[in-house]
């Protein structure tokens, strides 16, 4: 018996055999992957039994622009590392030009010129003060709701008092409220929008107002 102990932890810790020959990094497009592998530290050669993919996972999710990691043994030689990075979803104008927000604030990179898919977000606070912010996870969940049409004209947005309201690249002003009843606010402005007023409220469905 112990010798087919020594011959397994020989296999495993001593053999050429079962070491890690390659580390694979998918799913990068903001992130170089140099800088995942570089951030991972597993090292070819060292014994696939000695990689901790809990503590190479937590390394990599260090890295500001990833979301999320997934360590994988693949044996005998490989080590692949599965990559979410976080997708912008605001911009926010800052000296010089843009950062890009995820949904929860993170910035995922900044940039000289506002791409046009991203509304503007509208705050008093600093950047740094967004990371986290439940606003801005709002108006990224209220973005996503609104109709397609609709979405693709929005200019700007903003929190006022826990209220997501938008602005539209006509000008146009859209209180929308929270993330709730959607689908019957989508409606009623659907119907308000045909009086071609230049400010709408239908944060409450029931009671949706307009102003010219």
């Amino acid at each position: 018996m112990g010798g087919i102990v020594a011959c397994v932890a020989w296999a495993l810790l001593g053999s050429k055999l079962l070491v890690v020959r390659s580390v694979v990094v998918t799913g990068t497009h903001l992130v170089p992957s140099s800088s995942v592998l570089a951030v991972a530290g597993v090292q070819p050669g060292t014994p696939m039994v000695r990689i901790n993919a809990v503590q190479v996972q937590a390394r990599v999710a260090a890295i500001r622009q990833v979301q999320s990691v997934q360590v994988v043994k693949s044996w005998p030689d490989r080590v692949v590392i599965e990559v979410r990075e976080r997708t912008a979803a605001l911009a926010v104008a800052v000296p010089g030009g843009y950062d890009l927000l995820d949904p929860s604030g993170v910035v995922v990179r900044s940039s000289s010129s506002r791409p046009g898919r991203l509304p503007l977000y509208v705050s008093m606070e600093t950047v740094a003060a967004l990371r986290g912010d439940p606003s801005v996870s709002l108006a990224a969940v209220v973005l996503g709701e609104l109709p397609s049409r609709l979405r693709a004209a929005v200019q700007s947005v903003s929190v006022p008092d826990g209220q997501v309201t938008v602005t539209l690249n006509s000008g146009v002003t859209v209180v929308w409220g929270g993330a709730d009843r959607a689908g019957d606010k989508a409606q009623v402005l659907a119907i308000l929008m045909r009086t071609r007023a230049r400010y709408y409220d239908v944060s409450a469905p029931g009671m949706a107002m307009t102003k010219t």
